[in-house]
Formats: structure tokens, C-alpha cells, sequence
């Protein structure tokens, strides 16, 4: 059909599907093209899920990993055991008053590095099985060890008695259903994770992606879809270097010795670019004059 096969899409996600449907929805419109997305979201979550296709798909270790920002609603006085409105009710607690003073200091307490314990329903592998997995078939699962997290800003605003309106900013591997419950305890109740949408995934925003249901129409008609981000302009921050169809061919063939004297300086990787102006590969320097070829992109494929 003509459609471009080597693109990331930034996908509104509607609630009540996995990110693993939405790839499933996607892929049987671009198939045999690899599809495959970055940061989970859970069934009832909304927002940003960034959607890799065919050598994006390789893209995945140079733009994973940064901050993410999430919007959303803590219902106070109930737990439920997925820590999330989805999850079966499993205990009460009365909501004490809430004032603004007291919210302030709870926000203050989760701010900057905080260690959590992340909920039993995850896919955390315990004896390579999801804990989902584990507790969904009704095994006792133990919780999981802690970890360190950063959350590097959190607004919380009491929406109404029993329900706390959030934005966050937090490191990878946050969990903000555990995030909820553990405000809860903190404001001396029970809690769990009534809405959430993500509104960043590092350099991408909410405000670039397309409802899903958009996105599945263009793929359907073959319209024109100019919110597909090149493999290049993915990239954003890594320096470049330009390289001609004679060093291209060698990059091609294994030999990373086509970028000797030429690396840029400013981080050790970097994005080599053909002279028609298409992502070739991503380096990795070595020396001030040497790198070794990271990943490379045939994106005539």
C-alpha cells in the first residue's frame, strides 16, 4: 500500500486495551513489518504510547529510558488488590480531612529519590513468570523487593474529599499505582489508582500523538499520516555525522574503521547520516578519532 514501514507513531491509547492490543492493531495493517512499543501501560491507563515499526523497532535501547509524566486521579478509602480501579476491593479505611498543608508535606515526603514497593500485579518476573501471572491463577505471591525510584515532580490538589488530583515527573521503572497507594497510607487511609494518563515518554508528548482509532483509519486508507517520526528526527540530542555513499557502504559491510577521524565530539553516541539524509546507524565513540557501529538501519527493507 505504499506506507511507510520505518516510523515511530505516538498513539493517544484509549482505556479498557493493552499496549499489546494496540501493537496487535497496528501490526496487522503494517504486517510483515515488526512492530513494537515503548513502556507499558496498564488496560485502564490512557496517554502516550510511543509505537515502533519495522527498524524503528531498533531504536528501542537509544530512546527508552528517559522521564516520564503522568497525570492522574488517587481514590482515597479503598485498596483493591491490582492497586487500580480495575482490581477487586480487598479493604476500607475511613478518609481523614485533608488540608492543604497536610497534602503539601505528603507531596514533599515523595519527592526526589523514594524507594517503593512494586504492586504484586506486574510484570516483574519471579522464576521467569509475571507476578500477574502468579497471582491471577491465585498463587500467595510475596510482594517485590523494593526499588529506587525519582520522582522528580509531584503536584497533588484535593479534588473532593476522597480524591487526590496528581501530575508527576518520575525515573523509569516508577510504578504510579504503587505511588497511589503509598500517599495513601501516608494521608492516613487506604488508596488506589482511580485515572491515569501519561503525558510524556522522554522527548515525546501527549501532545503529538493521535487517538488510536485515527491512527488505525490512516493505516486502513493510506492516507498521509506527517506525524510519523522519522528514525533521524527520533533521535533528538545525538550529535551527527554525515558520511558519503563510499563510507556508507563500507559501515554496511562491517567496518567501522569508515568513521575513524570523523567522530563527533559532545557524546560518546552518535547518529551517522547518509548525504541523502537518512539514519544509517548509531556509534558509539571509543577514542576522540574511533567508534564501533552500534545498530545499523536498512531502511529499504
Amino acid at each position: 500500500m505504499g506506507l511507510p514501514m520505518n516510523a515511530i507513531l505516538l498513539v493517544d491509547k484509549p482505556a479498557g486495551i493493552s499496549s499489546a492490543e494496540v501493537v496487535r492493531r497496528v501490526k496487522s495493517r503494517v504486517k510483515p513489518a515488526r512492530v513494537g512499543h515503548l513502556g507499558t501501560l496498564d488496560p485502564f491507563a490512557t496517554g502516550l504510547l510511543p509505537i515502533m515499526i519495522g527498524e524503528a523497532t531498533k531504536l528501542a535501547p537509544f530512546i527508552d529510558g528517559g522521564d516520564k509524566e503522568y497525570a492522574g486521579l488517587i481514590r482515597l478509602g479503598i485498596e483493591t488488590d491490582t492497586l487500580d480501579r480495575d482490581g477487586a476491593e480487598v479493604r476500607r479505611a475511613d478518609v481523614p480531612a485533608i488540608s492543604a498543608e497536610n497534602l503539601a508535606q505528603v507531596g514533599a515526603q515523595f519527592t526526589g529519590a523514594i524507594e517503593q514497593v512494586p504492586p504484586v500485579y506486574s510484570a516483574i518476573k519471579r522464576a521467569g513468570v509475571p507476578l500477574y501471572r502468579l497471582a491471577r491463577r491465585g498463587d500467595d505471591v510475596a510482594p517485590p523487593e523494593k526499588r529506587s525510584v525519582e520522582i522528580k515532580r509531584l503536584d497533588l490538589i484535593c479534588e473532593v474529599v476522597d480524591a487526590i488530583r496528581f501530575v508527576a515527573t518520575c525515573s523509569p521503572g516508577t510504578y504510579a499505582r504503587s505511588l497511589a497507594r503509598d500517599i495513601g497510607i501516608a494521608l492516613g487511609t487506604v488508596a488506589h489508582l482511580e485515572q491515569l494518563c501519561r503525558t510524556r515518554n522522554g522527548t515525546f508528548s501527549i501532545a503529538d500523538a493521535m487517538p488510536l482509532a485515527d491512527v488505525l483509519e490512516a493505516l486502513d486508507s493510506g492516507a498521509a499520516m506527517p506525524w510519523l517520526i522519522n528514525l533521524r528526527d527520533a533521535l533528538v540530542g545525538l550529535p551527527e555525522l554525515v558520511v558519503d555513499i563510499a563510507a556508507e557502504k563500507r559501515l554496511r559491510n562491517g567496518d567501522s574503521r569508515a568513521l575513524d577521524s570523523q567522530v563527533p565530539q559532545g557524546s560518546p553516541l552518535f547518529k551517522v547520516i547518509s548525504d541523502n539524509g537518512e539514519l544509517i546507524a548509531v556509534a558509539r565513540a571509543t577514542s576522540r578519532v574511533t567508534a564501533i557501529v552500534e545498530r545499523i538501519f536498512n531502511l529499504d527493507a
